[in-house]
């Protein structure tokens, strides 16, 4: 069990003030028995979040999200260019939870903040994309614009549907790009609906079925969808069979690279874990190691 003198709890102030006053009784008692020194700050918005991540980052060993992808995303941009960088813990708060859900961290909160106190701590790869950082997932075309139609009334009412709903909705208005992508000396050139550049295997919920997916191993994962037809998704989720060579797949192009550069045809907003930032072109690599997180103990 990882021992902690000083951490700092960050929450999001303007989240459901009922529910979350449930969530600060599941998990606060847990952590100012294990933590001997706990500081509590409730935000109110994402700038709010980055201000304390960088204004306490060299006073803490740990630094506790108490949140969504958004603000797991905002607090890593915050810390990543620092030099002293805390231990990052995620108790799940949001809709989707995705990176937590690739550390095997329970979505149940009360599990989850049992799980922080006696968890381990793993050397994690981060993605780095132009000035801005990604823990989970860099995309453009589909899963940017499914990120730019859900619904906010939608999102809060019915959570992880919202997302699934959107997805159909983008689906159906899916328009081809052209891109090219040149990565270790190869080039992958054509039309494309969907470019996805991975460290975590979890986006809306959902486990994308690609085994060789890990946020420690020193390589992102690219994964080029050509058209949204039955056909690509056949083959996505044939993927998860460990005979299938990527060298077969024709409706998908799948490697692995520690950096890229992605050019299109016209601008196109980039996705970097739910959050829009930047345009294309852009030049992604991977920081190994970057950041320290807690995870589900394996002993």
């Amino acid at each position: 069990m990882p021992h902690y003198d000083k951490a700092l709890f960050l929450y999001n102030g303007n989240a459901g003030a009922n529910d979350m006053e449930q969530k600060l009784t599941q998990t606060l008692p847990v952590l100012a028995k294990a933590i001997r020194e706990l500081t509590v700050i409730q935000t109110t918005s994402i700038a709010d979040a980055k201000k304390a991540c960088v204004t306490f980052a060299d006073q803490i060993d740990l630094l506790i999200i108490l949140g969504g992808d958004g603000t797991v995303h905002a607090c890593i941009n915050s810390i990543a260019a620092l030099e002293n960088r805390p231990v990052v813990a995620i108790l799940p708060g949001g809709t989707s939870n995705d990176f937590s859900r690739m550390l095997q961290m329970p979505q149940n909160l009360k599990q989850a903040v049992n799980a922080i106190v006696n968890g381990e701590t793993v050397d994690i790869d981060l993605g780095k994309s132009g000035d801005n950082y990604f823990l989970n997932f860099w995309g453009i075309g589909l899963v940017s614009e499914a990120s730019q139609n859900i619904n906010e009334d939608q999102k809060n009412n019915l959570g992880v549907l919202s997302y699934f709903m959107s997805t159909i909705r983008s689906v159906n208005q899916a328009e081809p790009f052209r891109y090219e992508v040149h990565a270790g000396g190869s080039k992958y050139a054509g039309e494309a609906v969907m470019i996805l550049v991975l460290n975590g295997k979890f986006i809306g919920t959902k486990e994308l079925p690609i085994p060789s997916i890990a946020p420690n191993d020193g390589k992102l994962d690219v994964l080029i969808v050509k058209n949204s037809t039955l056909a690509s998704f056949r083959e996505l989720l044939s993927m998860n069979n460990p005979n299938i060579d990527a060298e077969q797949l024709n409706e998908l192009d799948y490697f692995q690279a520690s950096d890229l550069k992605v050019t299109t045809d016209s601008h196109m907003d980039i996705d970097m874990d739910g959050e829009i930032s930047e345009r294309t072109p852009a030049d992604i690599r991977v920081l190994p190691g970057h950041v320290r997180m807690v995870r589900v103990s394996e002993t």
